[in-house]
């Protein structure tokens, strides 16, 4: 794949990073890096860069890959690798590859009605094959699709896919509600363990967020063969604002990572909340799953007692002063790092535009210790 930069003439119109904070305030963990915001709808060989849900590092090579939501409506679903400018933050885009489905074919639109397409959300080099694992949402609209785990070669390739649990299969009034399914993912345990998050919870768990309540949604974590070792609660907090005009809102869970790739019980979690004429309001936490009540058998979560995983504010990106490249838009997709100096690791987060103009998309780095 050749090398270069987003579009002719990107480097000199990409904004660059904000200056980083001199120190972290005595109650701090988490300090501002830099932003920068990537230009609407710039062309990479023949695609439309844009919908950046997920993103990971590869950490052989130090390059990113990013996946891209699109459904196969602009250019057939894809992921993007990349290089990020530790002085601009700009990203210099090295490729694109299609996924591809068993039979080497790009998936389709959703207009093809053959119950095959996909909505790409989350990306993961997989630590021990460098091969992509990736989640498909799945969809409960004009089509009834199930959440999928997929395998990819570097190349795109189908490799295989994960069996997923049975409770989270789009059943008749049980399983994920539509567009709050599988979005997050990451690898624990070295590797021995693969962990996804729902965005919302099940239909039989109980209703999604409002600003009155929050909601439990579930936090699998599956042996590398497909064997459920255990699954949990996760609290979600109750939306942050009411709508204005009365329009959507919602919050749900729409990344995981590992907090160290050896621990199997400590990992982030980002929320994303929307609110129809507010904005978006984007929370990462710690958590830690110990102690939490294993509830894959547990056909509901309304009315047991249930003990959820334990959660604790990292950062609300909201507190961060991003400037020009602000307000924080719909941040979906996070991942570590370069270490830093002085014991510090950075965090890499990218927001998915949705291919419009009214959004952006942005890259934000920041440092954790």
């Amino acid at each position: 794949m050749n090398r270069r930069w987003v579009a002719a003439g990107c480097a000199a119109v990409m904004t660059t990073l904000l200056p980083a904070s001199p120190a972290f305030a005595d109650q701090d963990r988490v300090r501002l890096l830099g932003a920068t915001t990537v230009p609407h709808a710039w062309e990479f060989e023949g695609t439309t860069v844009g919908g950046l849900s997920g993103i990971d590092r590869d950490p052989r090579t130090g390059e990113f890959v990013l996946i891209s939501d699109d459904r196969s409506q602009q250019q057939p679903s894809r992921f993007y690798s990349a290089r990020l400018n530790p002085e601009t933050g700009a990203p210099e885009l090295t490729g694109t590859r299609p996924f591809l489905r068993p039979d080497g074919r790009p998936y389709p639109p959703p207009e093809v009605g053959d119950g095959t397409t996909v909505d790409p959300e989350e990306i993961r080099f997989d630590p021990r094959s460098h091969e992509l694992w990736w989640t498909s949402e799945g969809a409960r609209a004009e089509q009834v699709i199930d959440p999928a785990v997929r395998i990819a070669a570097p190349d795109g390739s189908f490799r295989s896919e994960l069996d997923l649990p049975e409770n989270l299969r789009m059943a008749e009034g049980t399983g994920p509600r539509h567009n709050e399914a599988l979005e997050a993912l990451t690898f624990a345990a070295g590797g021995e363990l693969v962990m996804h998050a729902t965005e919302g919870p099940l239909m039989q768990d109980g209703e999604s967020p409002t600003v009155d309540h929050g909601a439990l949604g579930r936090v699998t974590a599956q042996d590398r063969s497909g064997s459920v070792v255990a699954q949990h609660a996760y609290p979600m907090d109750p939306v942050f604002a009411e709508s204005p005009s009365g329009g959507f809102s919602n919050n749900g869970v729409v990344s995981i990572l590992a907090a160290d790739e050896h621990d199997p019980y400590r990992y982030l979690v980002m929320e994303r909340s929307f609110v129809t004429g507010v904005g978006n309001s984007v929370r990462i936490y710690e958590v830690d799953a110990r102690g939490a009540t294993d509830v894959r058998d547990l056909d509901s979560l309304k009315g047991d007692d249930v003990t959820p995983v334990r959660k604790e504010l990292l950062v609300d990106l909201g507190d961060l002063d991003l400037g020009e490249h602000g307000p924080v838009d719909n941040v979906e997709g996070m991942t570590w790092g370069p270490e830093l100096p002085g014991g510090e690791r950075s965090l890499v987060l990218v927001s998915d535009d949705n291919f419009s103009a009214e959004q952006k998309t942005q890259l934000i780095a920041l440092g954790v210790r």
